[in-house]
């Protein structure tokens, strides 16, 4: 027999369980049997894998011809050089790939799934990853279903199984046994699927198989999925590498004609050609690049953002517009009871009396009109539940002595939830709270001062709807309460949602976070347009919205119903004065996020809902909460905040801008240097010189005195000031003619220098010259490290704000005089001995540019 043919009597013996749930010790016992309730992953390329793919690279395959170019030629020395730095950078590189990963792998733990198990009477919320079989699961609107699992109680649930069955329409649950054996898929009513989606609804679920043994594990084991996340900077990167490459081809061409013309011979002239090769190849690029998004990438974990791509941390630059939730987002998602109308009063602090039957009967309702306890639920629900327990009223106690018979839980549409119960009196009364614009057309009658029951009529109607406007005016969110009797117990439909008794109106305050006005005030300085998207009244919505900054004089405040009369143009036409949207549905925010990016803006959009995850997928940077959100909005997001905090995006953008910023930086360190011995190769070429740069010396500077110095620039902490700037263009090339010229400046300065050493030098002789020209190079790169530590001179910056920048300085200068004071190394890298004025020439030589690039700075930005 199937699972779905069998009764729950039948199931509960099956998996020696029962409605109460597992005990801890059978929980361990059935882990070591059965194992985590995760599937196997594909197996990751091996240590040794990831070193060679290191040798894949375009750059890295011309500085390995340059290698046998000089291993032929009898240079065995260089050749040998070139190998091994080569083989340190494929270390550096497979080192910083694999400690990627672990980062990856971590990030994927902390936003591992949660799920709700009740195990030994008590409702528990644990990693998906814990189920066993014989568990006994929750699962409601927005949960993605953690296994495979036999419905036990239904309650109105509809289950999206289309990852597993291709059918989009939901399909409606039930917890009856089903007579048929050969069922498809699709056809298994009382089963739930590992991996779907509930859009509605609530049940309870007996786990019936998990992890690999699942229907959506069974499809794993068939498929080979590969998945690559590659940066737009990663992209920009190849092809910039692809067109250096072709550049550095045409270069060598060039110069080995024109040393052939000169008269040098076809070895020789190669070897220039190589040596200029290696001159013009960044080969600590990429490791410079994967160390730094890897070390934000954790830097942002630790400050409660995180990111499942990292490409996010770069669009996360080019942000200008933020549409957030209210709830938990901007405010503390502590609800707390602070006013409630009823009997036709409204105090501040309102008492009630336990003893009176209707107030009696609305602290029934606050118990058994939710699904929260005193620590798990909904903060508007928890709330409830906290107030009650001041009144010495015990949950679990009210809903033992009374039984639910039917519900329908809220939805987004409705904004309501009805329950029916039965009393230990034995009357039947449907109790709902919701939206006040949802309700008050479903009165029928009102209690008065004295609790007698009144015709609803038109004056009662102005009156509730004056003090739903007074408590929203003060930024209170108000929950509207009924109730009505009924003879007998039936299945609730939507029709039963009528000829309600006007309960109460409950005040409630979601009181702002003490950040977040700063964090809206840092937004607005750094041009970008805070957005508030609430369910919420827009009366409520609009107070909290200025007092934390978002709404300002001459802003609009919308509502869902002004939304939906807007045309796609109109909105268009006013979204930048449009500041909050109130009683919105999550379909609203996709064309909110549509009007925004059709002015050009690039959209962060938060979100918690199931709905909400088309918007998120819409915007430019989905960002789903980490605490209150669903399954299905966490997976549809690029980004994940862990508290839930506003503030929080504000960080991680000045994250995302520094880290273009510094990845910048690093770049146009690395490609100064270059150009600067390219520029002095092809002069020495030009004027018919001695070779002026052997392909050692070269690789030697690129790969241990650059590496170090780049890294550093790439890591340069964080800046606050620039949020004085405004978000970047996402589509601006790397190499803007602006920096290109900046690039060449830098360049024909340094090189200038390197070849007033060489002259210098070559006036004892050639090899001398080399010396000089090698050591000035090596030494200016070091100091021009300095230049690109930000837009200002070094001490506006702060000299020792960057530990590892001088560490690198220093690790570079040890390197260089380890090599110039080594008579052993000298035949290695083509160098001679210098004297005591070479050794102080080559310090001012290569000190110059730096000084002279920060006194332009100084008057720049003074």
């Amino acid at each position: 027999m199937k699972h779905f043919t069998k009764s729950k009597k039948h199931l509960f013996e099956e998996f020696e369980t029962s409605s109460t749930g597992l005990i801890e010790e059978e929980v361990v016992a059935r882990r070591k049997k059965y194992g985590e309730n995760k599937f196997v992953e594909k197996e990751k390329d091996g240590l040794i894998k990831i070193f060679f793919n290191q040798f894949k690279d375009s750059l890295v395959i011309i500085l390995l011809i340059a290698a046998v170019i000089s291993f032929f030629s009898g240079n065995k020395e260089s050749a040998l050089v070139i190998v091994l730095v080569l083989i340190l950078n494929s270390i550096l590189g497979a080192y910083q790939t694999i400690k990627a990963q672990k980062s990856l792998d971590s990030l994927k733990k902390m936003s591992s799934p949660k799920c709700k198990v009740i195990r030994d009477h008590e409702q528990l919320e644990v990693d998906s990853v814990e189920l066993v079989p014989g568990d006994i699961v929750i699962v409601e609107a927005g949960d993605i279903v953690p296994a495979d699992g036999r419905i036990i109680e239904n309650f109105s649930l509809l289950v999206n199984e289309n990852s597993l069955t291709g059918e989009s329409n939901s399909i409606e649950k039930t917890d009856e046994v089903l007579e048929y054996e050969d069922l498809a898929l699709g056809d298994q009513v009382n089963m739930v699927f590992s991996g779907s989606l509930v859009n509605y609804g609530r049940a309870k679920i007996l786990v019936t198989e998990t992890g690999m043994s699942t229907q959506l594990g069974k499809i794993a084991t068939l498929l080979d999925q590969t998945e690559e996340n590659v940066t737009p900077l990663q992209k920009s990167l190849d092809i910039f590498g692809k067109r250096l490459t072709l550049g550095i081809v045409v270069l060598c061409v060039l110069i080995f004609g024109i040393y052939v013309y000169h008269g040098n011979t076809v070895l020789n002239s190669l070897l220039l050609a190589v040596a200029l090769a290696v001159a013009a190849i960044p080969e600590s690029l990429n490791p410079i690049i994967t160390i730094v998004l890897s070390m934000e990438t954790e830097k942002l974990s630790k400050e409660n953002a995180i990111v499942k791509e990292l490409k996010s941390i770069e669009a996360l630059g080019s942000i200008s517009v933020i549409c957030s939730d209210k709830t938990g987002t901007l405010t503390q998602n502590k609800m707390t009871v602070k006013k409630i109308f009823i009997n036709g009063k409204l105090d501040n602090e309102y008492s009630l009396d336990k003893n009176k039957k209707i107030d009696k009967l609305l602290l029934d309702s606050f118990i058994l009109c939710t699904d929260a306890t005193d620590t798990i639920g909904d903060p508007t629900e928890t709330a409830l539940i906290h107030l009650t327990q001041k009144y010495d009223m015990s949950f679990r106690d009210e809903r033992k002595d009374s039984k639910r018979i039917s519900e329908i839980p809220f939805d987004s549409v409705r904004k309501l939830m009805t329950v029916l119960y039965e009393t230990k009196n034995g009357k039947h009364i449907i109790f709902t709270k919701g939206a006040f614009d949802s309700l008050v057309t479903r009165f029928k009658y009102y209690l008065d001062e004295n609790g007698n029951v009144q015709n609803v009529n038109e004056e009662f109607i102005k009156k509730i709807e004056k003090v739903n406007n007074e408590l929203a005016e003060e930024g209170l969110r108000v929950l509207t309460f009924a109730y009505k009797y009924i003879d007998e117990e039936k299945e609730l439909s939507n029709e039963d949602e009528n000829d309600y008794i006007f309960h109460a109106l409950v005040g409630m305050i979601d009181p702002p976070r003490e950040e977040s006005k700063l964090a809206v005030q840092e937004c607005i300085r750094g041009g970008i347009k805070p957005v508030m998207i609430t369910g919420d009244h827009k009366i409520t919505a609009r107070t909290i919205a200025k007092n934390i900054g978002i709404f300002k004089d001459g802003d609009i405040a919308l509502e869902g119903v002004e939304l939906e009369k807007m045309t796609d143009e109109e909105l268009e036409k006013n979204v930048a004065n449009i500041s909050v949207y109130a009683r919105v549905s999550p379909e609203h925010k996709i064309r909110i996020v549509n009007a925004w990016q059709k002015l050009g803006k690039i959209v962060a959009m938060t979100g918690d809902g199931v709905n909400d995850a088309p918007a998120l997928k819409k915007a430019n940077i989905g960002i789903a909460m980490g605490i209150t959100g669903t399954e299905v909005s966490k997976n549809a997001a690029s980004m994940i905040l862990a508290d839930d905090n506003f503030s929080t995006i504000v960080k991680a953008i000045i994250t995302g801008r520094n880290v273009y910023r510094n990845i910048k930086n690093a770049i146009g360190f690395l490609l100064s240097g270059n150009t600067a011995a390219i520029l002095a190769v092809l002069y020495s070429s030009l004027a018919n010189l001695p070779v002026i740069f052997s392909a050692v010396q070269l690789l030697f500077i690129n790969l241990l005195t650059d590496s170090l110095p780049s890294i550093a620039v790439g890591v340069e902490p964080k800046n606050e000031d620039i949020l004085d700037e405004k978000p970047r263009d996402p589509n601006e090339a790397i190499l803007t003619k602006r920096f290109s010229s900046k690039l060449l400046i830098e360049g024909v300065l340094i090189a200038a220098f390197i070849i007033r050493a060489f002259y210098i030098g070559l006036k004892d002789s050639p090899l001398k010259g080399s010396t000089m020209a090698f050591a000035t190079l090596c030494l200016a790169r070091l100091f021009h490290g300095i230049d690109y530590r930000g837009q200002r001179n070094i001490f506006a910056i702060g000299f020792f704000k960057n530990k590892f920048s001088l560490i690198a300085f220093a690790v570079g200068f040890i390197l260089l005089n380890a090599v110039l004071l080594c008579p052993p190394l000298y035949n290695m890298f083509g160098i001679t001995k210098l004297e005591t004025a070479n050794f102080i020439q080559i310090y001012v030589l290569s000190l110059i540019p730096t000084v002279l690039i920060q006194i332009y700075k100084a008057i720049k930005y003074r």
